[in-house]
């Protein structure tokens, strides 16, 4: 009978462990058995193992261009979460201040970049913003008398047009978990630091900023990991064919899209997906032992 019972749990569990094994499990199993072959086009169906040549390619050899993708990815995702936190972090302070009429309609348009499909709002901004003929920012430029600028012929202009863009669409997240966590610090620490003549300041730094940390960090991890692994934005704005626009910028996510469907080398494509899943495994380690002893 005890048997039985200990066996009960696992029984019911069995469809959820064989659903999570097909969809999850599987593909990472067998996208790590590609990476340890010489899969590509021409080699669909009689390809061979050729054990960690395809690691060695990406992390060893200069030029294969996964180091620099990687460098590029590293600058990309702590540029965008520091100031994505600062700025998200002041515009939230600003909508909480007392008095502030109209609040509620701020936080609601706030929300419309955001709520926007992302594939719509990057075609929007490459064509509204960004384009050298018809885009706002050169109409403005030259409007003022000054020298057109191509944001995505090249990479430095690419990279930071494509920071712009992301800021301008995940900020609203930040800022409504901010202004979320905000509200719920208990008000009454603010009034006893007025009478202790804590200026606004230290009410931040020995208040705010403790309080907010349980509650921001996990949103911050999780912004972090979208931020790391983006591929639409730069993509998008660069890369799509039929409008390649002539910078050659590469995070890790674009330079295993290009290996797997552009030059159909599935096997190096599959060894960078599973250096990224390490990478992104290890990362999760890290904060969450982080997390752990915070607590």
């Amino acid at each position: 009978m005890n048997k039985k019972r200990k066996l009960l749990p696992w029984l019911y569990c069995t469809p959820a462990v064989i659903l999570i094994g097909a969809i999850v499990v599987f593909p990472i199993l067998y996208t790590g058995y590609i990476s340890l072959t010489d899969m590509n086009l021409y080699h669909w169906f009689d390809f061979k193992v050729i054990g960690l040549k395809n690691y060695e390619r990406a992390l060893l050899k200069i030029d294969s261009g996964f180091l620099s993708a990687l460098f590029t990815t590293i600058i990309w995702t702590v540029m965008n979460m520091v100031i994505q936190v600062g700025v998200a972090y002041l515009i939230a302070l600003g909508l909480n201040v007392k008095g502030l009429k109209l609040s509620r309609f701020y936080k609601t348009l706030l929300m419309f970049p955001w709520a926007m499909p992302a594939y719509v709002s990057i075609l929007l901004w490459r064509v509204g913003m960004f384009n050298t003929e018809f885009g706002l920012f050169n109409k403005v430029l030259a409007a003022l008398g000054m020298p057109k600028a191509e944001f995505l012929s090249q990479n430095v202009p690419a990279f930071l047009s494509s920071m712009v863009l992301n800021l301008w669409m995940a900020l609203p997240f930040m800022i409504m978990m901010i202004d979320g966590a905000l509200q719920s610090i208990d008000q009454s620490y603010y009034e006893s630091s007025k009478l202790d003549g804590a200026g606004p300041l230290k009410r931040n730094i020995y208040i705010t900023i403790p309080a907010l940390k349980p509650i921001m960090a996990p949103a911050v991890i999780m912004t972090t990991f979208t931020t790391f692994k983006q591929f639409d934005i730069i993509y998008l704005l660069t890369k799509q064919k039929g409008s390649l626009s002539g910078a050659t910028l590469d995070t890790i996510i674009t330079y295993a899209h290009e290996n797997a469907f552009v030059s159909n080398n599935y096997g190096l494509s599959s060894a960078v997906s599973i250096i990224i899943f390490g990478f992104i495994i290890l990362f999760s380690f890290f904060t969450n032992r982080g997390l752990k002893e915070e607590v």
